[in-house]
């Protein structure tokens, strides 16, 4: 008969037409939270097909080139699209050439796919070759084939 409970005392009236309020929430961390450090990868860097290129390129995230590189590049993933020319070394973790390469090519993982035009040593610890694929050179399989790359310089300080 007797209860310690609230839910029959009276609280402020509410008048007709007033919305109910949402009880107040407890401060949140935003949506976007930085602060744990974890950077998201980045896109690939993409040179265009009307873009010529003559110098070294080097980076440790991913390229794709639709144009022409004259020197030599060195990334993580490297693609060579169909449209591009590259005349130098090429060096990365992963390579995809659908394009023309006039050099060696040096790769963990090379894949040359059926519109590739490759003049030059590969240099590999697995390749693919796909039907229709146009190759001129030697290839040498090795465990660690980046392992005695040479630099790409950068600029030199005076």
């Amino acid at each position: 008969m007797f209860s310690k409970s609230r839910i029959n005392e009276p609280g402020p009236k509410q008048v007709e037409g007033d919305k109910p309020k949402a009880p107040e929430l407890p401060a949140t961390k935003p949506a976007m939270d930085f602060s744990a450090g974890v950077k998201a990868k980045p896109n690939a860097s993409v040179l265009s097909s009307d873009l010529t290129v003559v110098g070294n390129l080097k980076t440790t995230g991913d390229i794709q080139v639709e144009g022409t590189v004259e020197g030599d590049i060195r990334a993580h993933l490297l693609t060579v699209g169909e449209t591009a020319t590259i005349r130098g070394e090429i060096v990365a973790d992963d390579i995809v050439v659908n394009g023309r390469v006039i050099g060696r090519v040096r790769g963990l993982k090379v894949r040359l796919t059926s519109t590739a035009r490759v003049e030059g040593d590969i240099i590999h610890k697995t390749i693919a070759i796909e039907s229709g694929a146009h190759f001129e050179g030697s290839v040498q399989r090795q465990d660690d084939p980046l392992n005695g790359v040479k630099q790409i310089a950068g600029p030199k300080a005076d």
